[in-house]
């Protein structure tokens, strides 16, 4: 079982020699801090794990096996954002946990993990507390040693954790880590750097020990840039953005198998992102290669679908069933709520992890590097982006224009359902079109996005009344079926009908502020 948290911290070395020779300086009274408790020296041994070609250590994750001091065991780092880090944890074993392969599996896929560098540290320990005696933060002060593992070594004790004897390079180093307590501002960083400044401590350049020893010990491999067209055309605006969304894709990963919030969604929205790409840039990049990856993106989206679209119900169920008066929340309605998400969640959520565990995923990655590395280009990605993206971006907005027009001269009901459902996916595609010609045509691009968007968002949130008061209907009938009262679902039905109506009545107003022609007109190349 892995256990996570998160890691605040700041990196710091010493400027000179003579200012190592001083130490850390008495942060006593700084932001706080009442007292610096020495708490010893310990002896750590780190083992770090990666590919042979260290993807892991390229996106800035780092897993190591370590003993010594008090949290021996597997220690996988994945980064948030500068200084700010979450740790998953997992017992000592002699190979790597599977909970952590799992977390690694769409950066490494069939790479196999190995050591590659091998850190030993003598750590003397303060704690910073408050004048309540809570501590603040942790003081460490190291003294690094850095092996790097000989080659070969990775490749032949893949997920073992004999590390080889002799090391192919060496680099030592003194290190300052500052790491926050749980709920301590991060405030208290700020102070102890100016602190340190004066006592010519500064920030360290390299973000992690391992990406230090990499560099010192010249562990790296050699970085080779993906080729593309030439800077200022549309293929170089269209793959940035594509990379984008791949990265994206690989990220995510590991926080939809953590469970964390928004993470389903954000992985689903950047395959959309990707494959609306490929149709809306259809005469940059050839369709007989992206049509396939298309398809595959789509076989994802919808797979991570089912257990998003049931986080948004629950959601939207939860909010309305306690905005509703005691007078008109008639029966069980909380526990009957949980009990339908729960055994829905559950089902939806093992479909989403399915899918990421494939082999179909990992070949969908490969595919995507793969299509990066050498982007099926047509003569069109050589033209300047100003003229090439405004083109496609304003193919999509016809698009939705002509699907508006057939939505909106219907009368409410099933078939205009449809119709608006329809044009909610245009609207979308037509925002995508436009968020990823921005860095090319600037401040157009992004209006042309932001009008795209309030359509798309009054469509979904119409479509979205849709999908619930079907659901509403089912909930009805489960309560009905056990005897329970169905009047509160029936009260939610008829303010998600309300909902829908009104969102109706708002839609031509909404869309003849998106279609102001000016907005085209500043597209027009």
């Amino acid at each position: 079982m892995a256990d996570s948290k998160r890691e605040i911290e700041r990196k710091f070395e010493f400027e000179t020699n003579k200012a190592a020779r001083r130490g850390v300086p008495d942060l006593t009274g700084t932001a706080g801090i009442a007292e610096v408790a020495d708490r010893g020296t310990v002896d750590l041994d780190a083992v770090y794990y990666d590919t042979p070609d260290q993807r892991l250590a390229a996106d800035g994750l780092t897993l190591r096996r370590r003993t010594g001091g008090a949290d021996a065991g597997w220690h996988l780092k994945l980064p948030v954002s500068p200084g700010v880090r979450d740790e998953v944890t997992a017992p000592l074993s002699d190979t790597v946990p599977r909970s952590l392969a799992a977390l690694v599996r769409s950066r490494v896929r069939d790479g196999g993990l190995g050591p590659q560098v091998r850190l030993l540290s003598s750590r003397q320990v303060s704690h910073l507390l408050g004048a309540d005696g809570a501590l603040l933060a942790e003081l460490s002060t190291d003294s690094v040693r850095a092996e790097a593992e000989p080659a070969g070594a990775g490749g032949a004790a893949a997920g073992g954790v004999e590390a080889a004897q002799a090391a192919a390079a060496v680099a030592t180093w003194t290190e300052v880590e500052v790491e926050l307590a749980d709920g301590v501002d991060p405030a208290l960083l700020d102070a102890v750097e100016k602190k340190f400044r004066k006592a010519g401590i500064r920030v360290s350049d390299a973000p992690s020990k391992l990406a230090r020893a990499l560099a010192e010990t010249g562990n790296q491999p050699a970085t080779r840039p993906e080729p593309g067209p030439a800077e200022g055309t549309a293929g170089a605006y269209v793959l940035a953005y594509l990379r984008e969304q791949r990265d994206a894709l690989v990220a995510q990963d590991p926080a939809v198998r953590r469970n964390l919030p928004d993470s389903v969604h954000q992985m689903r929205v950047a395959s959309r992102r990707m494959r609306s790409a490929f149709k809306t840039y259809r005469k940059i990049l050839d369709r007989d290669v992206t049509d396939p990856i298309g398809e595959e993106l789509r076989h994802l989206g919808r797979e991570l679908g089912v257990d998003r679209d049931q986080e948004v119900l629950h959601e939207r169920f939860q909010a309305g069933v306690e905005g509703l008066p005691r007078t008109l929340r008639h029966g069980p309605v909380r526990g009957r709520l949980r009990t339908w998400n729960n055994g829905r969640r559950a089902d939806s959520r093992r479909r989403a992890l399915d899918c990421l565990d494939s082999p179909r995923h990992l070949a969908l990655l490969d595919a995507l590097d793969a299509l990066l590395a050498d982007p099926p280009l047509l003569p069109a990605a050589a033209k300047p982006a100003g003229k090439a993206l405004p083109k496609a971006v304003l193919r999509d907005y016809e698009r939705l224009a002509g699907r508006m027009e057939h939505a909106l001269s219907l009368e409410p009901g099933e078939e205009r359902d449809h119709a608006l459902h329809d044009a909610r996916k245009a609207a979308k595609r037509a925002r995508y079109a436009a968020e990823a010609a921005e860095p090319a045509l600037g401040k157009p691009a992004d209006r042309q996005a932001k009008a795209m968007k309030s359509v798309q968002t009054l469509l979904g949130d119409h479509q979205d009344s849709v999908v619930a008061r079907e659901a509403l209907r089912g909930l009805a009938e489960q309560a009905a079926a056990a005897g329970e009262s169905a009047f509160s679902w029936g009260v939610l039905y008829a303010r998600t009908e309300a909902l829908a109506a009104s969102c109706e009545r708002e839609l031509p107003e909404i869309w003849d502020k998106a279609s102001d022609p000016a907005l085209r007109e500043a597209l027009a190349p």
